[in-house]
């Protein structure tokens, strides 16, 4: 062999092993936010233990009190969350110890002499936290964002006058970009999406979200969904979807740059990428599309490559695993989909009610009942059971995944399990 081919020999067998060990380290990095660090739903390596309810697999269990969905977050040592009372007139942020489950810190942030209406299947803490070193932030809609030091509990800084009418509660959580915390305020009767200095609070950016819902029937532009900021063509952009339509934005200024109308309402899966370029959005009321993010202004007719219109989960998140799209309907159907065509591979009833989004360890897929059952199967062209586990009283929360420690939140407990 001459020494050119040898060098390109060696040069590939190096990229192999960086890839190898990347992604050997992905399920050990910090879950900062709803979905992880990629805010995508995979800890690569993490190895979930089929049977999440044996005693040898339970590392701790601990009781949290009141109602909320918000995911957990971990940093580090920490785990942080947020909670409410069922009346919505208190609301909390909780940490808890990673390596004991003992709660360290238990927060007043929020006291509420008469809070607006949420509905029962919603709570008044189901956004998720976002966390970085040495800073939580803890959002609950209209009622207050508020960033909190992690060692100390005390409050940095804090807004509550970002107002809409959330309707039936918040839903929408924050994520962190550069010096920029940024949420969206899809309410009945405002709709805006704003960013945040994350040092202080103040107002960056605020870009009204220019629609045409065709109704003024407040509860049809409601959402309570989560952006996710994509580099396209180099630059960083932030995919927002709402009720009737998604918009993209330049996620340094807010400009809009495109919108696709998908119709619906009540839109809350994280949009994700596809190995082609392409942005899966859902409407949040069982359509699915994929749009290309490439182009300017109304994109509807120009950039939308393919819809779905069948079985297709309204409230949890979808996976991309290489070259296949994985999901579990509100409804129990699990389905895997070519995301390049839109063509199904396979749809197969699982049974059950699901609300939080599915994880990927590298090796399978792990879903979340309402009723405690977790489905496992393989992520592969073929559909493969490969068991099911039961567990506490039943999750509308996501996982968070640190290593080989699964956190998991039940409507009751916070659980830790110990990967195999």
């Amino acid at each position: 062999m001459n020494a050119k081919l040898l060098s390109q020999s060696s040069l590939l067998l190096l990229l192999f092993a960086c890839l190898a060990v990347a992604q050997e380290d992905s399920a050990a990095q910090n879950w900062p936010e709803y979905r992880g660090p990629a805010g995508n739903g995979q800890a690569i390596g993490a190895k979930i233990p089929l049977d999440l309810s044996v005693a040898k697999n339970i590392k701790w269990k601990t009781p949290i009190h009141g109602k909320a969905w918000s995911s957990p977050v971990i940093w580090g040592d920490q785990i942080w969350l947020t909670t409410a009372t069922e009346d919505g007139k208190k609301m909390s942020a909780l940490c808890v110890d990673l390596a004991s489950g003992k709660i360290v810190m238990d927060k007043l942030i929020h006291e509420n002499t008469d809070p607006a209406f949420c509905h029962p299947t919603n709570s008044y803490a189901s956004p998720t936290p976002v966390i970085e070193k040495g800073r939580v932030y803890l959002h609950f809609g209209s009622y207050g964002t508020t960033c909190l030091d992690t060692q100390t509990g005390s409050v940095i800084w804090q807004r509550k006058d970002l107002k809409c009418d959330h309707y039936r509660g918040p839903g929408s959580s924050p994520i962190l970009f550069e010096n920029l915390l940024i949420v969206a305020y899809d309410g009945a009767d405002l709709q805006y999406v704003v960013a945040l200095d994350k040092s202080t609070g103040e107002t960056i950016w605020k870009t009204d979200r220019d629609i045409k819902y065709g109704t003024e029937v407040g509860d049809l532009m409601k959402a309570y969904c989560t952006g996710s900021i994509f580099q396209i063509d180099g630059e960083p952009v932030l995919v927002y979807p709402s009720a009737v339509a998604t918009i993209a934005y330049h996620a340094r200024s807010g400009k809009p740059i495109w919108t696709a109308y998908h119709g619906g309402m009540n839109a809350s899966s994280r949009p994700v990428m596809t190995q082609n370029g392409c942005v899966i959005v859902t409407n949040g009321m069982g359509k699915m599309l994929s749009v290309d993010p490439t182009g300017e202004g109304d994109v509807t007719k120009s950039h939308v490559k393919w819809t779905a219109s069948k079985s297709i989960a309204r409230k949890s998140s979808q996976l991309v695993i290489g070259k296949r799209l994985f999901m579990v309907s509100d409804k129990g159907i699990a389905s895997c989909f070519n995301p390049k065509s839109g063509e199904t591979i396979w749809r197969e009833r699982i049974g059950g009610s699901f609300a939080a989004s599915p994880v990927f360890d590298g090796e399978k897929i792990m879903a979340l009942s309402e009723s405690g059952k977790v489905h496992f199967f393989k992520a592969s062209d073929k559909f493969e059971s490969l068991g099911t586990t039961q567990i506490g009283d039943g999750f509308k929360a996501s996982p968070a995944i640190k290593g080989n420690q699964i956190v998991l939140r039940s409507f009751s407990d916070l659980y830790c399990i110990s990967g195999q």
